[in-house]
């Protein structure tokens, strides 16, 4: 199983390559990975014909006891025969489906080959964590395909709504698994389903909320609107999502979950009620489409409110007639949606107002479709009959549920038999429809999948045979499938049924005007409209009242919740109280009362330069706490990052007025120190309510010995960065990545890999006067600095030798990658600041995209490196080495690690000079600001 979802990951990643080279023709040879889905299930039909399953666990997250668990059963088996199935079939349709040459084409097809395998790991993951990952995953892969036309705002709001109903019925799943495998122990379907339920209140609300994503997956009332809508997909889409795959998803669930939770008290209430109105609902709703692809869409709706109900009930002869339901509903629904995709190729219309004649012009199309109708309406000797009339019988008992499936079914017959005369009729009045020659490779597919629904039919007893293991996880099955039981309730019922929809149809006319009259609970967009725009309503008013432009507002907001809520609780509780040593040091006191001195001033300063620099004491001061403590590697990165962040504000205060505003300073001063103040005392409360509050030793404990035993060296901060903690590492590295191509994009929208500022031909210096920086020339005299320059020249050099050292030395002594970075981008930042943007340039000739990009490879590719040496990602490994002059020595391949983010912290910086500093330039040069200018004739381009 595991090979069958890499070979779909394959696939999907190879698809777009394939489509370039052979256009759609390389749907032919995608079909080849569902295909083998379905081969797989073929050939292990043994192993679960008899109620066995096949299983495959492969460790994932030790820590977390989170594995792929795999695991087929009679249910899961049927799944993957009609995911594959009648994926491969579809793939196959689309060869011809799409002309050369489709705009989107690649894209469609590697995601259709992706959302296979997402469905794929769906239908049989035993972990019910594993399970809600590919149930997201076919979320995000519907939303792809059914805004496959992006260009169509149609698509775009479909999609959207596809993916905001399924999604947040998703996440009320999750809460559901997570309730229940809390309690169980494990996420394990397997073991759950073994462990004995919780009662009460517990299980009903986990019930709900697994019942709710189903639900919504499936377009069950009242999360029904979104699959209509969803039918602006391309139709093959509609034939495989919408038919055969995801929205079995939900019914698959509560198949899955029935053995089990069946007794719970709202299982049964809400399935077979919601089942119910949706079954009678979609089906009054399809006889009023003139649409063909809508009303196989409302139609399909309506048999999925009859699988919920079969699935929902929890009794033995449910079950099998809703597992062979299943089978049906995939081979009959998906051939329809397939021929309405051929007329719609062939004929250039799917409206039946303008269609007729095409059953003459085209006997061979409407033979598939009348068998798939057929079957669709529940007529001997095809699989739907079959079905529904085990469905019928395992209801006899039930008066009120048995009513409600007769009225539906009826729709059901009727709006079969619209869809085939609206279709292939002949109609007076309306000229026969041109038709073109439907092509066999279209043609083949639905057929293939009509003739496999007459086929089941006909073998009805060796399928019942098949999927009986699964109805006797409900108990012991009486009632078997098979296409004659004898003269029966449930025959007499399957009469009527045909009977009431010949007849429906037969009244089409005189029914008109009550069917425009009347809608259906299920019919319409209006409740998912309804509710997004009091949302979008909700959202106008709340941010008119809280977002008023004022960023001291919003973080005082923030910080008033932070006193009230977590300080009232801690201030009720009371759980600071341990044992406390005012101070180890009386230098420790004297640190901490300059922090809080430099702290009250900034609060009082007018400028806001000086307020700034009063912000960097206390950043300063925070750094010799960390020295005072014994922490030398924490204050060199807190010395570092204050250093640079005081060079950022520099760069930021040019544009920004020179004094604050004083009315709001007099205004609110000393509720701004009430606040400082509240939140300072609740922080510090935190602070000593975490540290009493650790009942285990710290893991932190071992770091030392691991250091030196795992990670090869002494300095235990940079070892768990870059070895114990490499992880977290990458991840933050990752976030300083995106947050370079926020500032280079959303400040200036300026592209990082365009034309960097060339150096313009300064003036003719005087002979023999020396030039100490070569950018420094471009500036206005007001700006320049001789000294400035002088010392830059000096110093440069050996400030980026120092990076180099700390970068090389962090792994046994103070240093890393980290440091070694912000040393060389304050060095960066000199050459900026002593000769402008034109001085940066000729210290750093490369894009800071390069650099970034750069890094997080080399950090990534030690992780590989570990892979290959050690066998897992990220693990340092110990390389010994000799050279002839420097003798023996060693290299930790953590090194490479720490390298990257070194590259990745320059990058940053530099990113930042050439937005926030350069370009800020560039715009005071722009305004002509005094002092300003440049002294030059002319720049270069891009400069």
């Amino acid at each position: 199983m595991l090979v069958l979802l890499i070979l779909h990951l394959v696939a999907a990643l190879l698809a777009p390559l394939l489509v370039r080279r052979w256009g759609p023709r390389a749907c032919l040879l995608l079909a080849l990975a569902p295909a083998a889905t379905a081969g797989w299930a073929v050939a292990h039909t043994g192993a679960v014909r008899h109620g066995g399953a096949v299983v495959e666990t492969y460790p994932w997250i030790p820590q977390l006891r989170f594995d792929l668990a795999l695991r087929v059963t009679t249910l899961s088996w049927l799944m993957m025969l009609l995911v594959g199935g009648v994926g491969a079939l579809v793939l196959v349709y689309s060869a011809r489906y799409f002309p050369p040459g489709s705009v989107g084409l690649a894209r469609f097809a590697a995601v259709l080959v992706a959302f296979a395998g997402a469905m794929l790991g769906l239908v049989v993951a035993d972990d019910l964590l594993l399970l809600y990952v590919f149930w997201e995953l076919t979320t995000v892969f519907s939303y792809l395909l059914i805004g496959h036309s992006t260009e169509r705002r149609a698509s775009r709001w479909a999609a959207a709504q596809a993916l905001t109903v399924t999604t947040l019925g998703g996440l009320a799943m999750l809460v559901g698994f997570l309730l229940l495998g809390h309690h169980a122990g494990s996420y394990r379907w397997s073991a759950v389903a073994a462990a004995p339920l919780p009662g009460g209140g517990y299980l009903a609300t986990a019930v709900l909320l697994i019942l709710a994503g189903a639900l919504a997956k499936s377009a069950v009332f009242p999360f029904n609107a979104w699959l209509p809508v969803a039918m602006a997909a391309p139709t093959p889409v509609s034939a495989y999502l919408h038919a055969a795959a995801m929205v079995k998803a939900g019914i698959f669930l509560i198949g899955l979950l029935g053995p089990t939770l069946a007794p719970a008290g709202p299982w049964r209430p809400v399935t077979v009620v919601a089942g119910l109105v949706t079954l009678v609902g979609g089906g009054w709703a399809a006889l009023r489409q003139s649409d063909l692809k809508l009303l196989l869409a409302y139609g399909t709706v309506s048999q999925l409110g009859l699988l919920t109900v079969a699935f929902g009930a929890g009794t033995p002869a449910a079950a099998l007639a809703g597992v062979a339901l299943l089978a049906a509903h995939a081979l009959f629904k998906a051939a329809l949606f397939l021929v309405v995709g051929l007329l719609d190729h062939c004929a250039g219309s799917r409206d039946l107002r303008d269609l007729s004649g095409v059953g003459r012009a085209a006997p061979l199309l409407a033979t598939v479709a009348a068998l798939a109708a057929a079957s669709m309406a529940g007529v001997p000797p095809l699989l739907g009959f079959v079905a529904k009339e085990g469905v019928l019988a395992a209801f006899t008992d039930r008066p009120w549920v048995l009513v409600g499936l007769v009225a539906g079914s009826a729709l059901t017959v009727g709006y079969s038999i619209r869809f085939l005369w609206g279709a292939f009729g002949t109609r007076p009045g309306i000229a026969d429809t041109v038709l073109e020659r439907p092509p066999a490779a279209m043609l083949v597919p639905p057929a293939l999948l009509a003739v496999a629904g007459l086929a089941a039919g006909l073998t009805a007893g060796w399928l019942g045979g098949l999927l009986q293991p699964y109805a006797e996880l409900f108990g012991p099955v009486e009632e078997h499938l098979a296409l004659w039981h004898g003269p029966t309730v449930a025959l007499g019922l399957s009469a009527l049924v045909l009977a009431g929809g010949v007849l429906l149809h037969l009244l089409r006319g005189p029914l008109a005007p009550v069917l425009a009259r009347l809608r259906s609970p299920v019919g319409g967009n209006q409740g998912y409209e309804w509710v997004t725009h009091r949302f979008d309503r909700l959202a106008i008013e709340v941010t008119g009242v809280t977002q008023r432009g004022s960023l001291p507002q919003y973080l005082g907001t923030v910080l008033l919740v932070l006193v009230v809520v977590p300080g009232g609780a801690m201030v009720a509780t009371a759980p600071w109280r341990v044992g406390l040593a005012p101070w180890d040091t009386p230098t420790q006191l004297v640190v901490c009362v300059v922090i809080a001195v430099a702290a009250v001033l900034a609060v009082d300063a007018r400028r806001r330069l000086t307020a700034m620099l009063l912000v960097g004491v206390t950043g300063y001061g925070t750094a010799m706490m960390f020295v005072l403590y014994g922490a030398p590697d924490l204050a060199l990165t807190q010395f570092l990052v204050e250093t640079a962040t005081i060079a950022v504000f520099v760069l930021v205060l040019r544009r920004l007025p020179e004094r604050f505003s004083a009315r709001p300073l007099r205004r609110s001063r000393w509720l701004r120190r009430g606040i400082g103040v509240a939140a300072g005392l609740v922080m510090a409360g935190l602070a000593l309510t975490a540290a009493g509050a650790r009942r285990a030793p710290s893991i932190s404990a071992a770091f030392p010995d691991l250091a030196v035993a795992q990670g090869y060296g002494r300095n235990v901060v940079n070892v768990t960065l870059v070895d114990i903690r490499a992880w977290d590492t990458m991840g933050e590295i990752s976030v300083l990545v995106v947050t370079a191509t926020g500032v280079a994009s959303l400040i200036f929208e300026r592209s990082r890999t365009g034309p960097r500022p060339r150096r313009p031909r300064p003036a003719t210096p005087r002979p023999g006067r020396t030039v100490w920086l070569r950018g420094g020339q471009t500036l206005h005299e007001r700006r320049r600095s001789i000294v400035f320059e002088v010392v830059t020249r000096l110093i440069f050099h050996t400030v980026l030798l120092f990076s180099l050292f700390l970068l090389f030395s962090g792994h046994n002594a103070p240093g890393g990658g980290f440091s070694g970075g912000l040393v060389a981008g304050l060095a960066l930042t000199l050459r900026y600041l002593a000769g402008g943007r034109y001085e940066l340039a000729e210290a750093a000739p490369v894009g800071a995209g390069m650099v970034l990009g750069a890094g997080l490879a080399v950090s990534v590719g030690s992780g590989v490196l570990g892979l290959l040496l050690s066998g897992e990602v990220l693990q340092s490994v110990k390389v010994d080495l000799w050279l002839p002059v420097i003798g023996h020595f060693y290299l930790v391949t953590s090194l490479f690690f720490d390298i990257g983010v070194y590259l990745v912290v320059v990058g940053l910086v530099l990113d930042i000079l050439r937005s926030l500093g350069a370009e800020v330039d560039r715009h005071v040069e722009a305004a002509g600001e005094p002092g300003r200018g440049l002294t030059v004739r002319r720049e270069g381009p891009g400069a």
